[in-house]
């Protein structure tokens, strides 16, 4: 084990001392799977998966500082989620709830909610502004975190907050579908202000992105990653990061 552990950590440092990161990505979404199969695998139950999970994130962001990228999504929990029996979503709730109150309270990181917080329970919108509130005036990485997400409903919502935008402003129908362009719908996104993600990452194997960013995630490239997200490592990091370097971006060009 020791020798492995040796092992290890001389390829990860092998791999990072080639790393390029100007050429890194600035923004990446992770999309964190896996959590009941690592508990699975290992013997634990679901809810040790998902707090295995939850530990994992400080660690990540941690990784991701130290190669610039600026701004992390992290995607904790989706509006499929949401109908999990009671048995399993209020038990990850709360560890949702502590993961967030944890990165707050670190006052190293700027957290931002994305997702309709209106589907939540009380206790958990509440630990998401407390978080938002509590960090504004942080200057670290910009962390998203994702909890009651999903990307058809982020549309949506952001439709609905443009058609309600221009209600109020007096604009007509037929006068909004003449001016209507992608930019009017990006304004009132979750991410509003923010880069579209460089980089998604998906743990677990699962090749898919089940609605993750569907409409910022346009012109991203894709690395989906055979950890379960619990025993996600420093080098499969590192090599997502240069798997991405390696890509020539074309934007559909």
């Amino acid at each position: 084990m020791k020798l492995r552990n040796l092992v290890y950590r001389l390829y990860a440092r092998r791999v990072e001392s080639k790393l390029d990161v100007g050429q890194g990505p600035k923004h990446i979404g992770v999309i964190l799977d896996g959590n009941r199969r690592w508990a699975r695998a290992s013997g634990g139950t679901t809810e040790q998966g998902h707090q295995a999970g939850a530990d994992k994130i400080k660690e990540l962001l941690g990784w991701c500082e130290e190669t610039d990228v600026q701004v992390v999504t992290l995607w904790l929990l989706s509006t499929d989620n949401l109908n999990r029996p009671a048995a399993e979503l209020e038990p990850l709730l709360k560890i949702i709830e502590g993961a967030v109150s944890g990165l707050a309270a670190a006052r190293r990181w700027k957290v931002h909610p994305v997702g309709t917080l209106d589907l939540l329970p009380a206790q958990t919108q509440q630990v998401l502004k407390s978080a938002k509130e509590d960090t504004d005036d942080v200057r670290g990485l910009l962390v998203n975190v994702a909890v009651g997400y999903g990307g058809r409903q982020e549309i949506a919502d952001a439709v609905r907050s443009l058609l309600t935008e221009h209600a109020e402003r007096g604009t007509s129908i037929e006068e909004l579908a003449e001016i209507l362009d992608v930019e009017h719908i990006s304004e009132h996104l979750y991410t509003r202000g923010q880069p579209d993600p460089d980089l998604v990452i998906r743990t677990s194997g699962e090749q898919r992105l089940s609605g993750f960013m569907l409409w910022q995630s346009a012109h991203s490239e894709y690395y989906f990653c055979e950890a379960f997200w619990p025993a996600f490592r420093k080098v499969d990091f590192l090599r997502a990061i240069r798997n991405y370097a390696e890509r020539h971006r074309r934007y559909g060009v």
